[in-house]
């Protein structure tokens, strides 16, 4: 297991110290909020309007402020008293009716900035994390903390999963990849790019590789130029590095591992394969959009939102397999597929269920004229989870995955608009909205 002596590297990342010099808020003080927000029953509709706004709504609030968290505020977790949806002893859940949300299990503050997209909320094992300062374990059936790290990572770094460990930027030395156990949050792994490369940040993981990006230096001073590379997980050496083709940027990287190719998209539009033993890229292919927070990977395909279009295209080469298309003044989200099935919602606030091999519809449903756009998906058992973004009255839907009927949307009613995540943790789920972290039953 490769751990180097702290003291034989380089200086002090220059992202720890902005982030000490960073005034700290106070955490956000918990309310009760628990109240259900059931939606699918409302007569009005605003669905030609939202096909007209197309996805300009959600750029107008995506550039709001952000607040940072101090302390963790510990939430009494629910105790005799029988939880809605759940029994006593918190083991097994009990169907609420059509159209009523169950309340959670448990609630906790959290320190989430909305800065590492999808990672920013993780369930490893019976452990749930979200991406920020100070990094924190819960227990997913009882919320409480079984460890906290303060300043191990950089600001915004995402929470990168692979054989088991937990890899992130070192906050402490730049230059430095640290791997942490999940379940302890005690450091196992470190490694380093070398002097000549700055703030590596890791993209993905596997069972042998961390892959990261990195910029160049020259004589000390960084340059426009920037490094894909994979470090040996059980060596820390470096297996391969290749220079990324010049006017790529280092951020705004989406990756994702499929056996042996890793496929990432940038903000330059731009769709890459490589090959994860090699480094050698295969192909790449120019999109009409930048801002991918998710790629899914099925068998031998990658299939993407391109505005109207789903698109699967061929791991092998990139050609396309096939696309479906959205109503006319609508763009598709963010694909996911689960359990086999592609799941995507579109901008009419419309929801998709599709065969990733075939690209045949298998339901849509278009009945969901209150309930905001789902964004990020999770599955448990016959139920499909949604969480939305930039709407106070959006929160987690929960879908027949048969069917794709609503049968219902939990909102905690703070009125706050940064989106929601959701992450599968075997019978909850793990919800987050802006500095909350909740357990909800995944009934």
């Amino acid at each position: 297991m490769p751990i180097t002596i702290r003291q034989a590297f380089g200086r002090k990342s220059t992202a720890s110290l902005t982030a000490l010099n960073t005034s700290q808020g106070a955490a956000e003080q918990l309310r009760g909020g628990n109240d259900v927000d059931s939606r699918a029953g409302h007569a009005v509709s605003r669905r030609q309007v939202f096909r007209l706004a197309g996805t300009g709504l959600g750029l107008a609030v995506f550039g709001a402020g952000l607040v940072g968290c101090g302390p963790e505020d510990e939430v009494a977790v629910p105790g005799d008293s029988p939880t809605p949806g759940g029994d006593k002893n918190g083991d097994s859940f009990t169907t609420p009716p059509p159209g009523t949300a169950p309340k959670p299990l448990w609630q906790a503050a959290a320190a989430n900035k909305d800065a590492a997209g999808t990672e920013a909320l993780a369930v490893i094992g019976d452990l749930v994390l979200v991406a920020g300062d100070p990094l924190v374990g819960r227990d997913i059936a009882s919320g409480k903390a079984r460890w906290t790290r303060t300043g191990v990572t950089t600001p915004g770094a995402k929470l990168i999963v692979g054989g088991g460990t937990l890899y992130l930027a070192s906050a402490e030395y730049d230059g430095d990849v640290v791997g942490l156990d999940p379940a302890t949050g005690k450091e196992t792994w470190r490694s380093r790019l070398g002097k000549e490369y700055e703030q590596p940040r890791p993209i993905a993981a596997d069972d042998r590789h961390v892959y990261v990006l990195a910029g160049k230096l020259e004589k000390g001073f960084p340059t426009p130029d920037n490094v894909i590379a994979a470090i040996d997980t059980t060596s820390g050496k470096i297996a391969w590095r290749e220079q990324r083709d010049t006017g790529t940027e280092e951020y705004g990287i989406t990756a994702s591992v499929i056996g042996e190719r890793l496929v990432y998209t940038d903000f330059r539009k731009n769709l890459t394969v490589r090959d994860t033993a090699t480094g050698r890229q295969l192909w790449t292919k120019k999109l009409s959009k930048s801002n991918y927070r998710h790629v899914a990977l099925h068998k031998d395909l990658v299939i993407l939102a391109e505005g109207r279009q789903l698109r699967a295209l061929e791991l092998a080469g990139g050609k396309e397999r096939w696309s479906l298309a959205t109503e006319e003044f609508s763009t598709f989200r963010d694909p996911y597929v689960l359990d086999g099935v592609l799941y995507a919602s579109d901008t009419a606030r419309g929801m998709w269920a599709v065969d990733p091999g075939t690209g045949k519809q298998i339901w849509h449903n278009e009945d969901l004229q209150e309930s905001t756009q789902a964004w990020q998906f999770a599955k448990v058992g016959d139920t499909v989870y949604g969480a939305t973004e930039f709407d106070k009255d959006g929160g987690v839907h929960a879908f027949d995955a048969k069917s794709g009927k609503l049968r219902w949307t939990y909102n905690d009613n703070t009125g706050n608009l940064q989106q929601w995540y959701v992450v599968a943790a075997g019978n909850r789920l793990a919800v987050m909205h802006g500095k909350r972290i909740y357990a909800l039953p995944a009934v």
